[in-house]
Protein backbone atom coordinates (compact mmCIF):
# COMPACT_ATOMS: atom_id res chain seq x y z
CA UNK A 1 0.00 0.00 0.00
CA UNK A 2 1.42 3.23 -0.76
CA UNK A 3 2.10 5.35 2.72
CA UNK A 4 0.96 8.53 1.25
CA UNK A 5 -2.54 7.59 1.15
CA UNK A 6 -4.50 8.46 3.90
CA UNK A 7 -7.44 7.00 5.22
CA UNK A 8 -10.56 9.39 4.58
CA UNK A 9 -13.73 7.43 5.95
CA UNK A 10 -15.23 8.33 9.26
CA UNK A 11 -13.50 11.80 9.96
CA UNK A 12 -15.38 14.86 11.04
CA UNK A 13 -15.82 16.95 9.23
CA UNK A 14 -15.66 14.38 5.87
CA UNK A 15 -13.23 13.88 3.60
CA UNK A 16 -12.93 16.58 0.40
CA UNK A 17 -12.64 16.64 -2.92
CA UNK A 18 -8.88 17.66 -2.84
CA UNK A 19 -8.13 14.67 -0.34
CA UNK A 20 -10.08 12.34 -2.30
CA UNK A 21 -8.38 13.70 -5.84
CA UNK A 22 -4.99 13.70 -3.76
CA UNK A 23 -5.89 10.20 -2.60
CA UNK A 24 -6.81 9.04 -6.33
CA UNK A 25 -3.44 10.83 -8.02
CA UNK A 26 -1.26 8.74 -5.71
CA UNK A 27 -2.65 5.26 -5.94
CA UNK A 28 -2.39 5.74 -9.79
CA UNK A 29 0.93 7.04 -9.31
CA UNK A 30 2.10 3.74 -7.61
CA UNK A 31 0.35 1.58 -10.01
CA UNK A 32 1.63 3.65 -13.33
CA UNK A 33 5.15 3.88 -12.18
CA UNK A 34 4.97 7.75 -13.12
CA UNK A 35 5.39 10.55 -11.22
CA UNK A 36 4.09 12.78 -14.05
CA UNK A 37 3.52 10.60 -17.22
CA UNK A 38 4.73 11.63 -20.88
CA UNK A 39 2.43 13.77 -22.99
CA UNK A 40 1.68 9.60 -24.77
CA UNK A 41 0.11 8.99 -21.67
CA UNK A 42 -1.15 11.95 -19.96
CA UNK A 43 -4.57 11.17 -21.12
CA UNK A 44 -5.01 7.80 -19.92
CA UNK A 45 -3.52 9.08 -16.63
CA UNK A 46 -5.56 11.61 -15.89
CA UNK A 47 -8.82 9.65 -17.00
CA UNK A 48 -7.59 7.22 -14.40
CA UNK A 49 -7.31 9.44 -11.90
CA UNK A 50 -10.78 10.36 -12.43
CA UNK A 51 -12.55 7.24 -12.80
CA UNK A 52 -10.00 6.27 -8.95
CA UNK A 53 -11.62 9.58 -7.28
CA UNK A 54 -15.11 8.75 -8.71
CA UNK A 55 -14.67 5.11 -6.88
CA UNK A 56 -13.30 6.34 -3.39
CA UNK A 57 -16.11 8.96 -3.95
CA UNK A 58 -18.55 6.58 -4.25
CA UNK A 59 -16.93 3.84 -1.39
CA UNK A 60 -17.20 7.19 0.88
CA UNK A 61 -20.80 7.62 0.34
CA UNK A 62 -21.68 4.57 0.86
CA UNK A 63 -19.81 3.02 3.88
CA UNK A 64 -21.76 2.95 7.08
CA UNK A 65 -20.20 2.41 10.85
CA UNK A 66 -21.81 2.95 14.59
CA UNK A 67 -18.00 4.10 15.88
CA UNK A 68 -17.71 7.86 16.48
CA UNK A 69 -16.31 10.04 13.68
CA UNK A 70 -12.66 10.78 14.56
CA UNK A 71 -10.42 13.83 14.76
CA UNK A 72 -8.04 14.41 12.63
CA UNK A 73 -6.05 16.44 14.80
CA UNK A 74 -6.11 13.35 17.12
CA UNK A 75 -5.38 11.03 14.48
CA UNK A 76 -2.65 13.61 13.40
CA UNK A 77 -0.78 13.45 16.66
CA UNK A 78 -1.37 9.53 17.13
CA UNK A 79 0.80 9.34 13.49
CA UNK A 80 3.41 11.44 15.05
CA UNK A 81 4.02 9.56 17.62
CA UNK A 82 3.95 5.98 15.64
CA UNK A 83 6.50 7.73 13.78
CA UNK A 84 8.68 9.17 16.51
CA UNK A 85 8.67 5.71 18.03
CA UNK A 86 9.73 4.46 15.16
CA UNK A 87 12.03 6.46 13.75
CA UNK A 88 13.68 8.14 16.75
Amino acid sequence: MCRNIKTLFNFEPPATEDEIHASALQFVRKLSGFNKPSQANEAAFDRAVAEVSEAARKLLTSLHTQAPARDREVEAEKAKERSRLRFG
